[in-house]
């Protein structure tokens, strides 16, 4: 069942909106989904609305069949956002969560549509052109919902940071789009720079056949050098997140972890899982969040 096929206004209202914004969170997007069990309850519900909206529109590309149609999927959201779009907007319980999330808690809209402006290089097969667009994609996605969920946990009030939000999604980002190159790759994508690749002499038909190469996993170390920079000066910015806004921060915890398991002898960029247990990952989130109270 995908969310549009759910109408929130006749079936709970935004109770429903919210438990159905954290159903997907929790199977789609588990990292944050723990993270944010962190965080102090009384924010949890627009939280979950923040992760449902990021995770609804990233998967835009798997719910359609040609790229228009995503262009036209994606135009309804920000229509949505813009008071623009076409019949009740709230009973889609994404956008009522997104919504409520928005009005209760004085959040700007630009954000969001920016966010969908960045997913729509999702929708083709080019490859990420180079090293600055992919920081910038990783910065209208990753680090614009670590700096709306600052928001959110502040109420509104400025939470600070704003440096520090940029830096951790730039590494929360690419760290993420390097666990996702082997279903990426089948699926003909590719987020990995062009200017990268072509450093070591890869192509895009070396990433999207399978056929990797030693090239591939220098390029991926590149990226995974770039993201601990990134995490570098994230750690060098921390002191600027006022203490209540630091929980929306947990999930970069899971960072250096991740990095750490693609540098395991044996890693193939293109075919090797990476994961951390469960109970490993709440262990990581735990100990950020002692260090975050």
């Amino acid at each position: 069942m995908t969310d549009t096929d759910i109408q929130a206004g006749t079936t709970g209202g935004l109770a429903f909106a919210f438990a159905h914004g954290e159903a997907l969170v929790k199977a789609g997007d588990p990292d944050r989904y723990f993270a944010t069990l962190f965080a102090p309850a009384v924010f949890r519900p627009h939280l979950f609305a923040l992760y449902a909206f990021s995770l609804t529109v990233a998967r835009t590309r798997e719910a359609v069949s040609t790229p228009m149609a995503g262009e036209i999927r994606l135009q309804w959201w920000r229509d949505a956002l813009q008071g623009e779009a076409r019949g009740d907007v709230k009973a889609n319980p994404v956008a009522a969560a997104l919504d409520d999330a928005i009005v209760k808690r004085r959040l700007g809209r630009q954000p969001f549509v920016d966010l969908i402006d960045a997913r729509v290089f999702d929708l083709y097969d080019d490859p990420m052109p180079r090293v600055n667009d992919l920081e910038g994609y990783c910065g209208e996605t990753a680090s614009a919902l670590i700096r709306l969920a600052s928001l959110v946990l502040c109420d509104g009030a400025e939470p600070g940071g704003a440096a520090a939000a940029g830096h951790a999604g730039v590494a929360y980002g690419i760290t993420g789009l390097l666990r996702a190159l082997p279903w990426h790759a089948r699926d003909g994508q590719v987020y990995l720079p062009a200017d990268i690749l072509k450093t070591y002499g890869v192509t895009r038909e070396d990433v999207v056949t399978g056929r990797g190469g030693p090239g591939l996993v220098h390029a991926c170390a590149d990226l995974r050098a770039l993201a601990r920079r990134h995490l570098a000066a994230y750690e060098g910015a921390r002191g600027t997140i006022v203490p209540a806004a630091r929980a929306a921060f947990l999930p970069v915890a899971l960072v250096e972890p991740y990095l750490a398991v693609m540098e395991r002898p044996g890693y193939d960029p293109l075919n090797t899982q990476i994961e951390i247990p469960r109970w490993r990952r709440l262990w990581h989130l735990w100990r950020a969040s002692r260090r975050a109270s």
